[in-house]
């Protein structure tokens, strides 16, 4: 059966600039190859819902009516790739802005920068003023992907955990799944994840529109983790010590 819009598809797939460059696998052993590995990247393919924008859109375009198995090479230009190159996007900005970045580096042409929330990379360097680019990296390229559809998901269970996995970087997130719910137990250690913390809100949105469930739970879970001896006499001894101050 052909992949429709809202379809949950896996996908495996490489991205290549003109020059044959990979920027872009799901290969992990080809990431490596490339220099461009990611020890806490998520490797073996990637689950996305068709339509949904969670890959550039020529890519998303191009998977409907292919059917599971297929492989292919497709060419993108930039506005269907990472957009084009906007020069407004080029701006001045002062050396203060980026002062706590710079550390003891000094600030170089290629450096990579974030101001006011915006990543950008540096261009060029005039007395106390950086010039930097605030596009994407590869806007105004020309990129090919080679992809294949491995298969598509028909559980609701198997749909829920390749979203959150393509958002989170994690497959093992254990769920829960009614027809009135969706619980998500989330490990503490996501309390301080960025990625997690300014995904969540479109995870849940995205799960209750496309799995036609109303409701969804994010649970924290806290493991209880028992106290050693030498925890608990640290622990007593803080304690003295601050009634004795008291």
């Amino acid at each position: 059966m052909a992949i429709e819009k809202g379809d949950f598809i896996k996908i495996i797939y490489t991205g290549r600039l003109e020059d044959g460059q990979v920027f872009d696998t799901t290969n992990e052993e080809l990431a490596k190859e490339n220099g461009i590995f990611n020890p806490r990247g998520m490797y073996g393919g990637d689950v996305v819902i068709v339509g949904s924008g969670h890959t550039i859109k020529g890519l998303d375009e191009d998977f409907i009516g292919k059917e599971v198995g297929y492989t292919g090479t497709l060419e993108i230009p930039p506005e269907k790739a990472f957009g084009v190159h906007n020069p407004a996007l080029v701006e001045s900005v002062s050396i203060t802005k980026v002062a706590t970045q710079l550390k003891d580096t000094r600030a170089y042409p290629g450096m990579e920068v974030e101001v006011d929330g915006r990543k950008g990379v540096v261009q060029k360097i005039i007395g106390r003023r950086l010039r930097v680019d605030f596009n994407h990296s590869l806007a105004g390229r020309t990129v090919t992907y080679e992809y294949t559809i491995e298969r598509k998901l028909e559980e609701t269970e198997e749909k829920a955990k390749g979203l959150l996995a393509l958002y989170t970087g994690d497959p093992r997130l254990d769920i829960e799944v009614t027809p009135e719910l969706i619980r998500v137990i989330i490990p503490i250690e996501f309390s301080f994840n960025q990625r997690w913390l300014i995904s969540k809100g479109r995870i849940a949105h995205e799960l209750i529109e496309n799995l036609d469930i109303p409701n969804l739970e994010f649970v924290e879970k806290y493991p209880y983790v028992q106290k050693t001896p030498e925890a608990e006499a640290e622990g007593a001894a803080a304690s003295e010590e601050n009634e004795s101050e008291e």
